[in-house]
């Protein structure tokens, strides 16, 4: 009787030992599988990157806070161009609150609108290009800036264009 009991143990942990090898097995194999599989997307995630970086590396030539020249010109003159930067913005903005004309749109608005700037792009020390629209009609225009000795900003409309309504 006890010969029976420690065959049947010795084939019951035979069939465990089996069971547990190719359940191992499996699981090994499947977490391989995915290990490719993150590698692959890793390259390919990778390979996005470097394109996307590429990409912001061309799209912000023309832009100010990557302008090393541009800003060392403020700097020169003693501007913090952390604030400055805003500052000239805000001040652009600032003018779609005068009441009637524009006084940089050099368009008409359709009736009982106005135009206003939208978005503004600082591009160096001197640039900006700007769009505006006053909901139907919009288009953008081409300004100089600059800072007087009396610490005023004075803007100066160089071109702007509208675009035609389809």
């Amino acid at each position: 009787m006890k010969q029976k009991i420690f065959i049947y143990l010795f084939v019951f942990s035979a069939l465990l030992v089996l069971f547990q090898y190719v359940n191992s097995k499996r699981i090994f194999e499947d977490l391989n599988n995915k290990l490719e599989n993150y590698k692959e997307k890793s390259k390919t995630y990778k390979d996005s990157i470097a394109v996307l970086q590429h990409d912001i590396l061309t799209l912000s030539h023309f832009n100010l806070h990557n302008n090393e020249d541009a800003i060392s010109y403020f700097e020169k003159d003693g501007y913090n161009t952390e604030e400055l930067i805003p500052f000239i913005k805000d001040e652009l903005y600032k003018l779609n609150e005068i009441k009637g004309q524009h006084p940089i749109v050099p368009y008409a608005a359709s009736e009982g609108r106005k135009m206003l700037i939208n978005t503004v792009k600082l591009l160096n020390h001197k640039w900006i290009i700007a769009d505006f629209s006053d909901g139907d009609y919009w288009g953008e225009i081409f300004l100089t800036y600059e800072i007087t000795e009396d610490k005023q900003l004075k803007f100066n409309l160089i071109e702007s264009f509208l675009y035609p309504l389809d």
